[in-house]
């Protein structure tokens, strides 16, 4: 494969600095849609699960622009609330995105429940769509539970009130996070899948 430079479709640039690092060894240059100079559109995340919404992205965004695209969807699973707010973490509070609103609401809502109680994992479906129709895709989980406060100013969404241990995802340096992450998790997976694919 002689253009090894994949879309990513997200506007997230912590999102595509974490594709970067576990994709680059592999000889691959990720790029959102402003750094690769195109536009594609944004699209409605109408699945109703984690892998359907990474599909739509990414098979919209190699439709658009004629390169292989990567996209994610994840979002936190609370056992205590059977598996919500699942594919609607980014917006749970109502307004999409905003990342305080979702942990403070999460954080009323569980206000007394004993930390045993507040289990909870995150998941990430990583799919990549190439222009002739291939489609490679992984799924990446990490368990920890969700804190009383947030801590730490690193990493987004959630990182601040997950917890691995007795540290937020938004305390750990992005090595770390990285190592445990659903992520990064799904990420070395598609790696590998990746590898076998370019070989070909």
């Amino acid at each position: 494969m002689e253009n090894n430079v994949f879309l990513i479709a997200t506007h997230n640039m912590k999102k595509r600095d974490e594709l970067y690092r576990i994709l680059s060894p592999l000889g691959i240059d990720v790029k959102t849609a402003e750094q690769a100079g195109i536009e594609i559109s944004d699209v409605d995340e109408t699945g109703e699960t984690f892998y359907e919404n990474a599909f739509l992205k990414a098979n919209s965004g190699c439709l658009e622009s004629g390169m292989p695209c990567v996209a994610d969807d994840s979002g936190l699973a609370v056992d205590y609330l059977v598996g919500a707010p699942g594919v609607f973490s980014a917006r749970f509070a109502g307004e999409h995105g905003n990342d305080a609103k979702n942990n403070q609401k999460l954080l009323k809502i569980l206000s007394d429940v004993p930390v045993e109680e507040r289990t909870a994992k995150f998941v990430s479906v990583v799919c990549c769509v190439f222009p002739n129709g291939d489609v490679i895709s992984a799924r990446g989980e990490c368990k920890g539970y969700i804190g009383f406060e947030p801590k730490g100013d690193g990493g987004f969404g959630y990182d601040p009130i997950f917890m691995v241990g007795d540290k937020s995802f938004a305390e750990l340096s992005g090595e770390e996070k990285d190592a445990l992450s659903h992520r990064g998790n799904a990420l070395r997976q598609i790696a590998e899948k990746l590898k076998d694919y370019m070989s070909l």
